[in-house]
């Protein structure tokens, strides 16, 4: 008689071929917006390090000074308004990314998605690692910095769009909140490669710390060109289904039930015609709940993105932490942000409100925003807790709006299958959320000099006005569960 079959080999052969091409498409995808946001934290980790506190610094010897207060800074940045500088930098990628995801979407649907995200993160590694060859090269005009930031952020709007549309191209509705909750986790997982990455280098030469996340992204880029899968029917797999009956399609399911007879089929399920044309930027407003999540979305990811650009130098400011502790301690703020947006895919999946689940969590964070400036910084054990609860609440929703809201929108059943219309949705609601990331950090540059006080009503204001833009939302899911309309798991018909 011969032997079993190995544990291991019985356990990879009871997963089909479809299974393994979709758990590879959502590895891969995970990796390269890993790096998207990877490269893009260092400068949040670098600031502190271009205008420091130069009474503590050690003088070398043989430095001939002209001003001690200053001399160990990187100019332009040893001025007094450094802070409206470091705006400025944050400004020049942020508005050009928001700009930029509104036509992003549009290339997006009309160019091969393999190619698209090749030249995007190629292209983002070259003027990531270009910022930093400024220390080498010892350039200290703000106009190179500020257009290299510039440029950076267009080619990096590359990125989303396109990874959301590979993702909603190869799984339907289902679990999706969950799924995307844990893919979603790439961003805060970049964020804290970018933040540990940049500060191994950031006290002795800064420049390392765009250069390594830039050689990062580009490797990334050659690793999409040979092995991105577009779509399911390109390898011969099974498309998924998006608008379900009853019970939602399991994420991983590649069999359809034929219940005539009982008999599990191995055929393909029958899915809404594709219509490939375009979809027009009207066309995609048009779709019930876009323009709510989208002005949402716009308050939520300004207060995300002034923690990320300015948490470490409020660390470091108010904490007195080095800078590079400063950033370690900050990771903190996106290991919460993994556990909320997980948290938030899988309450709205299984409530079916995706708008409630947003809401409730914007208003939990606005008093524990105000409770971190309070007494986040008493000691290491506050500090810690409270990071982690901010990020969090703050994340959980930015993260299921971006995903599987978009996603959900995207394959919306008024679109008849029109699987192309998915990357501009995803550019117009995240474009529209790149307006607040881009306000967030220039307004944190104009009110810090008045104190972070400040800052902080600020982003409890943005909270607040986030939730407001989701109340008729809320109203309608509130109705379906009450029985006044039907409940349809996952996202409903606004």
């Amino acid at each position: 008689m011969s032997s079993a079959l190995a544990p291991g080999i019985r356990l990879l052969t009871s997963f089909s071929r479809d299974s393994w091409y979709r758990s590879f498409i959502l590895l891969l995808t995970f990796l390269f917006y890993t790096a998207y946001h990877l490269s893009r934290k260092p400068i949040s980790i670098v600031k502190s390090e271009l205008h420091r506190n130069c009474s503590t610094v050690i003088r070398p010897a043989d430095l001939n000074i002209t001003n001690n207060a200053t001399w160990c800074d990187w100019a332009p940045f040893d001025q007094d308004n450094y802070q409206a500088l470091f705006g400025v930098l944050d400004n020049c990628f942020l508005v050009a990314y928001a700009i930029g995801m509104f036509f992003s979407g549009i290339f997006g649907e009309r160019l091969p998605l393999r190619y698209y995200l090749s030249v995007g993160m190629l292209s983002s590694g070259l003027f990531t690692s270009l910022f930093g060859l400024g220390f080498y090269w010892n350039i200290h005009s703000l106009g190179y910095y500020a257009f290299i930031q510039v440029m950076n952020g267009l080619v990096q709007t590359t990125g989303w769009p396109a990874v959301v549309a590979c993702v909603g191209n190869w799984f339907g509705k289902g679990k999706r909140g969950f799924i995307m909750g844990v893919w979603n986790s790439h961003t805060s997982v970049g964020n804290i490669l970018g933040s540990l990455i940049a500060g191994v280098f950031v006290s002795s030469a800064w420049g390392m710390s765009f250069i390594v996340p830039g050689i990062i992204i580009a490797s990334t880029g050659i690793l999409c060109f040979f092995f991105l899968v577009e779509k399911p029917e390109d390898v011969n797999c099974t498309p998924p289904q998006h608008h379900d009956s009853g019970e939602a399609e399991p994420l991983l399911q590649n069999h359809a039930v034929n219940t005539s007879n009982g008999a599990i089929s191995t055929e393909p399920q029958e899915v809404v015609e594709d219509h490939t044309e375009a979809i027009s930027f009207c066309g995609a407003l048009s779709i019930p709940g876009v323009v709510e999540f989208s002005l949402c979305l716009l308050f939520a990811k300004l207060v995300s993105y002034t923690f990320l650009y300015w948490l470490p130098l409020y660390i470091s400011n108010v904490a007195h932490f080095e800078a590079k502790e400063a950033g370690d301690m900050s990771t903190l703020f996106d290991v919460g942000g993994i556990m909320g947006g997980i948290m938030a895919g899988l309450v709205s999946d299984y409530t079916g409100g995706r708008a409630t689940t947003c809401c409730i969590m914007l208003i939990a964070a606005a008093p524990m925003l105000f409770l971190y400036n309070s007494i986040g910084q008493r000691n290491l054990g506050t500090t810690i807790g409270m990071l982690l609860v901010c990020g969090g609440l703050v994340n959980g929703p930015y993260a299921l709006i971006t995903t599987a809201v978009s996603a959900d929108l995207g394959t919306h059943e008024s679109l008849r299958g029109n699987s192309r219309a998915l990357s501009t949705v995803t550019a117009i609601i995240d474009g529209t959320g790149s307006i607040g990331a881009a306000l967030g950090p220039l307004l944190a540059g104009l009110i810090s000099p008045t104190g972070w006080n400040n800052v902080f009503y600020m982003l409890i204001t943005a909270d607040i006005l986030a939730c407001l833009f989701l109340s008729r939302l809320v109203y309608k899911e509130a109705q379906g569960w009450c029985g006044r309309a039907p409940r349809v798991r996952g996202f409903k018909e606004f």
